[in-house]
């Protein structure tokens, strides 16, 4: 086994568990490792410290799995991480059309590698050249452990190029999804909205076909919306507004780039039967937001829900100011006593940046803000305390005077 031995005070992360080596962090290579491969990581004292998954193309090199000298990488080890990884998703899928993350990549011990559950399908992504090296391994485990109808490949090819890795998609194993899923995610059951059932495109979707990520923060969001006029921003498929409509929401708008978006937005209203009146608008929400300002245009609840603003650290003060503007209009479209989600899945975009964010916004549009609830990424997208990258997804509930 190669050995990788690092700079001098370069170990704490390992020593205390975070799964990233860069390649900045590296003294000397021992060997000639192959992408996927494992390999040791040493102290500069020649001390062993962890084991992990080499990718040479990558900025980072090692992603580290072990921490015990004697754990292999090896295909029982993968399985028992599935395992492990389902394990602790007992109850959030159950039943026909349920829907969550089983793995999520380095918060579940398996760098590189996402599965989301759609029913009797599985979609995944191999991202990383230490998964790519495993595929049908993967494969295997998850045909064992959870006997799906078929296995489809989403993955992000822009992750998987810094990888050296060609594009990923298509059916991997068993039978091809439908063109469409009616969904019931799982983590809202138990709530005191009734959970829409709302369709999902595993093939052309976002991400892995829905945003799950936000399945608790619909049914919270909701709670606010009985009787009030609601504007549903980056509505996508119209998550959040199914939700609201089913608290018994006055009226709906929702804004969208995506003419595909909003019409899948209108059938899962119609498959919900909600009669709410809902206005669809096509464009761009910071030239929307504008313009309703200027008709003089007012709301009761107003959702942010935008797309990752911030994909590198050089993007972040960018990022700040997008985010900024938004909930700066936002905050002026508000009745007083209003209720704005605000929102950013932006890892790079701190809790406290993001809060900061929001504070400018405030100041800049003249009204008094308070925070009523702090939101998160949904129970299947666990946060491992020892990688804080893991906590990507942050959210406010917000009363605006």
């Amino acid at each position: 086994m190669a050995t990788i031995t690092l700079r001098p005070g370069r170990e704490r992360p390992v020593i205390q568990r975070h799964p990233w080596v860069f390649s900045g962090a590296i003294a000397a290579v021992c060997g000639d490792p192959v992408g996927g491969e494992a390999v040791d990581v040493l102290a500069p004292t020649g001390d062993w410290l962890a084991r992990g998954l080499w990718s040479g193309a990558s900025q980072i090199r090692v992603r580290l799995c072990a921490w015990d000298p004697s754990q292999l990488l090896d295909e029982a080890w993968l399985r028992a991480r599935v395992a492990r990884a389902v394990s602790g998703r007992v109850g959030m899928a159950d039943g026909e059309g349920g829907a969550c993350r089983l793995v999520f990549s380095e918060a579940d011990g398996l760098p590189g590698l996402i599965v989301d559950r759609y029913g009797v399908y599985l979609v995944i992504q191999i991202l990383t050249q230490g998964m790519e090296a495993r595929r049908a391994e993967v494969l295997r485990a998850l045909v064992d452990l959870l006997a799906p109808r078929g296995i489809f490949e989403r993955s992000d090819n822009d992750m998987r190029e810094k990888e050296s890795l060609p594009p990923g998609d298509g059916l991997l194993w068993g039978a091809e999804p439908p063109d469409q899923i009616a969904l019931l995610p799982a983590t809202a059951v138990g709530t005191a909205v009734a959970p829409p059932r709302l369709l999902a495109d595993l093939r052309a979707g976002q991400k892995t076909g829905f945003y799950l990520d936000q399945s608790v923060n619909r049914a919270r969001v909701a709670a606010y919306c009985q009787g009030k006029h609601v504007l549903d921003c980056f509505a996508y498929s119209g998550g959040f507004s199914a939700y609201a409509a089913r608290a018994g929401a006055a009226s709906l708008t929702l804004i969208d780039t995506s003419p595909a978006a909003l019409d899948l937005a209108r059938q899962n209203l119609a498959l919900n039967q909600i009669a709410t009146p809902a206005d669809y608008v096509e464009g761009n929400v910071f030239k929307v937001l504008r313009a309703f300002r200027a008709e003089g245009r007012r709301f009761d609840v107003i959702i942010l829900d935008p797309p990752k603003f911030a994909n590198s650290q050089g993007q972040v003060d960018h990022a700040a100011r997008g985010y900024k503007d938004i909930n700066w209009v936002a905050m002026q479209l508000l009745n007083p006593g209003g209720i704005l989600a605000t929102f950013s899945c932006s890892g790079l975009i701190s809790p406290d940046l993001f809060q900061k964010i929001v504070f400018g916004a405030s100041v800049d549009a003249g009204r008094d803000v308070q925070i009523i609830e702090r939101l998160a990424q949904s129970p299947d997208h666990p946060v491992l305390l020892t990688f804080p990258e893991s906590e990507y997804l942050k959210g406010f509930v917000c009363r605006v005077w």
